[in-house]
């Protein structure tokens, strides 16, 4: 007769094993969460390496000025790349956060044309205003133009998401109307167009340091990012956790203010950069903003530096304004993104 063999005892886990194993899943865990981020760093590297290189100066010139132009025109300009690119798109995730709508960004509110706005009137009350002067007073336009938007949503309710950015387009069409107007009554129309077509061929070193404005911005944003993330899920949610919702939606809104108004003033508009990069992002990684900032301040350079790249070179000697390639590709990717909530039957 044959006994059958006893099943093995089950092995018992011993302090030392669990000290041993956790440590490995964590830092495989933290590793799986790091390579891409640096992956992404690296590209960032690589396309602002062939930004500076790009052009019709040799700035590898052995007589001295190919150095020279580096310094003065190459290296501001891929800095004011780097920091309009990242600030805007930006900007667009907060604001998409304060209004719940994934369609919201400066350009399809108004942001930008109350910026334009007040820039223009800047010209016509204080001409010989210093660029500061113009950055503050397009930053109050911004602020009070974002505000009477907000103020708007909340009397009016919409059926659908969709509807918003159309109001907001036809609000800041409106807007840009009456630019368009004072400019031709003053004589201004030209720094209007200035306005309109958003570029970088002007950026040379000492007229683009005030930019530096928004990585403050930046810094405000990753700090309170937690804070944007509850009062994006609504104000009651909000305030049962005990967040103050009307504080933080003013804060969002001047720190989109100030961002439109800088990126304006210094570059010009910059169309449909924050409504590109913070839906990407949450199509991959889900609508956490302070695990998502990291992704939209790279994706937002690669977009800036990428159409910037196509404007220098697709009619070299000669530029095309990074307004009118941002355009293209914005309108395409808006109008992908509204047949594909239509067709999902998102409201």
């Amino acid at each position: 007769m044959t006994s059958t063999p006893s099943p093995p005892a089950p092995r018992r886990i011993t302090d030392i094993d669990a000290v041993s194993t956790t440590p490995r899943r964590r830092s495989r865990s933290r590793w799986s969460r790091t390579w891409p981020l640096l992956l992404a760093v690296l590209l960032t590297g690589g396309l602002v390496t062939l930004s500076i290189f790009t052009g019709v100066a040799d700035i590898t010139a052995a007589d001295g000025e190919g150095q020279e132009f580096l310094w003065i025109t190459r290296v501001p300009r891929t800095a004011s790349l780097v920091l309009a690119g990242a600030s805007m798109a930006m900007a667009g995730l907060v604001m998409q956060l304060m209004t719940q709508n994934r369609f919201v960004e400066p350009t399809t509110v108004g942001t930008t044309e109350w910026a334009g706005l007040g820039l223009l009137v800047t010209y016509i009350l204080l001409p010989t205003s210093g660029v500061f002067a113009k950055m503050a007073i397009a930053i109050g336009f911004a602020f009070a133009g974002t505000l009477v938007f907000f103020a708007f949503l909340r009397r009016v309710t919409l059926r659908s998401s969709l509807i918003v950015p159309i109001v907001g387009i036809m609000f800041g069409a409106v807007i840009s109307a009456v630019s368009t107007f004072l400019a031709l009554r003053f004589n201004l129309l030209q720094v209007i167009g200035g306005w309109f077509m958003g570029r970088f061929t002007g950026i040379e070193i000492g007229r683009y340091e005030p930019l530096w404005i928004v990585l403050f911005v930046a810094v405000v944003v990753v700090i309170a990012a937690d804070r944007f993330t509850v009062a994006g899920l609504g104000k009651d949610i909000a305030t049962n956790v005990g967040l103050h919702y009307e504080r933080i939606v003013l804060l969002g809104v001047g720190l989109v203010a100030m961002t439109t108004g800088v990126v304006t003033v210094i570059i010009g508009a910059l169309p449909f950069l924050g409504l590109i990069v913070p839906n990407l992002v949450s199509m991959v990684r889900g609508d956490d903003l302070r695990s998502n900032l990291p992704w939209v301040f790279l994706t937002g350079i690669w977009i800036v530096t990428i159409c910037d790249l196509i404007g220098r070179t697709i009619i070299m000697p000669f530029e095309v304004p990074i307004s009118l390639v941002l355009g293209v590709v914005g309108s395409l990717v808006f109008i992908v993104m509204l047949l594909r909530t239509r067709r999902t039957g998102v409201r």
